[in-house]
């Protein structure tokens, strides 16, 4: 059975506390596994939260800051060790390629796998993964750092109801799919559109177009919100959103499950994000996330 969920392994900006882990967030998608920016502890979390090496076919790393990526030394060399028997694809901007050779030969190990390294050096698509397309987009913040954006190719569902009414029936079914149309009756007379699901990531980022493109029509969209509303400006210097800004670009994009994360240890009240985020219009499933948390991809309408 296809399984389509976040699983949450840390939640923390900058540094982690007593209760977040830094960064980590793995995407099940129907059988694929794409670990997004493993900060520093990511391999224990992914034990706490049962998650495999082998349930790992890529990594996507937004950027090089030490809380998105501190961790891939440990998870690249478990990966080895536990000798995963396919192939895994790395994902990082190509201006930090120095970073991530000094993370992934950061001590000695023996190599068992095929690691693929393909760095990011522009908006566009990266590669077809699980029947979806994976592209990237440019975002805003001191070092280079791009989020990615998961689509699924729309399809059809098919109308019991006009099928009979059109007498289409048996291996007609099949074929009116194949070909568009059969005897006079087009596939649009028996069938609609079955909206293909769309997952956002997006991390450390001023407001920019990259952050308005990867949202737009998500049906789950995580992103950060290091701040909240009073430290905007705070916000606007170091590089980040506030709850209320996270917010207003999932009301705006008609995202349907915002995921609220990366939060400053300056603050003690999660509940505080969630009451900005509902104050800014959003009116859509909220969660603010919490270490080894999962949250369920919607499903279709």
């Amino acid at each position: 059975m296809s399984v389509r969920e976040l699983v949450v392994l840390g939640t923390a900006s900058q540094v982690p506390t007593r209760h977040r882990n830094h960064n980590g967030y793995l995407l099940r998608w129907d059988g694929q596994g794409i670990l997004f920016d493993p900060g520093e502890g990511t391999q224990r979390q992914m034990l706490r939260a049962g998650v495999a090496a082998h349930d790992l076919n890529r990594i996507c790393v937004t950027h090089f800051h030490g809380d998105h990526s501190l961790g891939l030394a440990g998870v690249i060399q478990r990966i080895n060790l536990d000798r995963v028997p396919h192939e895994v694809t790395a994902h990082y901007p190509k201006s930090g390629q120095h970073f991530f050779d000094r993370l992934r030969y950061a001590t000695a190990y023996r190599e068992t796998v095929r690691l693929t390294e393909a760095p990011v050096a522009a908006d566009g698509v990266l590669a077809q993964a699980g029947g979806c397309t994976l592209e990237a987009r440019r975002l805003s913040h001191p070092v280079e750092s791009y989020g990615y954006r998961l689509t699924e190719p729309d399809g059809r569902r098919m109308l019991p109801d006009r099928l009979a009414a059109h007498g289409v029936k048996g291996p007609d079914v099949g074929r009116i799919q194949r070909e568009g149309s059969l005897n006079g009756v087009s596939l649009d007379d028996v069938s609609e559109v079955r909206r293909g699901q769309r997952f956002a990531f997006v991390m450390d980022t001023r407001l920019c177009d990259g952050v308005h493109a990867l949202a737009d029509g998500c049906d789950l969209l995580v992103i950060e919100s290091t701040f909240l509303d009073e430290d905007q400006q705070l916000a606007v210097e170091h590089g980040h959103l506030t709850a209320g800004q996270a917010a207003a670009v999932a009301r705006d994009a008609g995202v349907r499950h915002l995921v609220l994360t990366h939060f400053s240890q300056r603050y003690s009240d999660p509940e505080e994000f969630e009451r900005q985020a509902r104050a800014a219009g959003y009116e859509g499933e909220l969660t603010v996330a919490h270490d080894l948390l999962r949250v369920p991809v919607p499903k279709r309408r």
